[in-house]
């Protein structure tokens, strides 16, 4: 799986003005066509007496589907140029619209795409952006004698201990990072001299949010 997963957590808007005329971006989260198709309809009801609304969209899987439209717009000045703001940022599973009111004033084929590029910008500015990045869910049971080094090793290190259990022996929940997980396993073999390693072994994506780590499940894909 990819190491970074970039999305919108939540959507926003932004607004910039070039020569009288406004250029409105509305950016939300979708995870399928038919979300964004239903989107971009919302849109153009909201602003139906607006000269454009231009429209992108990014949906993820095995090929990613990219769309754009130029909505009257001259071919290639609009849904494009938005299109490849998204695709730079490498964000996924994301629609925006730029609506245009006109304001009387030509703005020339380079003016339209620097506007409208300049809209989505502003757009994702004002969103909340999550970057997920890929871990380890795991979990490890080891005895009293080894949790005082488990819990330095873990605390001097990128591991999270989502849940501790004290009974009979010692149940900790680890988010690891995927990157370390080949390391904190050796380690942790290493601290418990071989009595414990890790178990119940999930891959997932994980972000701060807010002030809380969230967790996403991946799900497996069928044939």
């Amino acid at each position: 799986m990819p190491d970074i997963d970039k999305s919108v957590y939540r959507g926003g808007t932004g607004e910039v003005v070039e020569k009288k005329s406004r250029f409105i971006a509305t950016v939300t989260a979708v995870s399928t066509k038919e979300e964004a198709e239903e989107f971009i309809a919302s849109c153009k009801k909201k602003y139906w007496d607006a000269r454009h609304n231009c429209s992108a969209y990014i949906i993820a899987g095995a090929v990613d589907i990219l769309h754009s439209s130029d909505d009257g717009e001259p071919s290639g000045t609009a849904g494009k140029p938005m299109l490849e703001v998204l695709v730079k940022e490498g964000i996924r599973n994301v629609c925006v619209v730029v609506t245009r009111y006109f304001g009387g004033t030509l703005l020339g084929t380079g003016g339209l795409v620097r506007a409208y590029q300049a809209a989505v910008k502003e757009g994702l500015k004002n969103c909340v952006l999550l970057e997920k990045k890929a871990g380890i869910k795991a979990e490890l049971i080891t005895d009293y004698n080894d949790v005082g080094r488990l819990q330095h090793f873990f605390s001097s290190s990128r591991v999270m201990v989502l849940h501790s259990e004290y009974g009979q022996n010692v149940v900790m929940e680890l988010l690891i990072p995927q990157e370390e997980r080949i390391r904190v396993e050796e380690k942790v073999v290493d601290i418990t001299n071989g009595k414990t390693g890790l178990d119940s072994v999930e891959e997932v994506f994980y972000a701060p949010v807010e002030g809380e780590v969230k967790i996403w499940k991946i799900e497996s894909k069928k044939d």
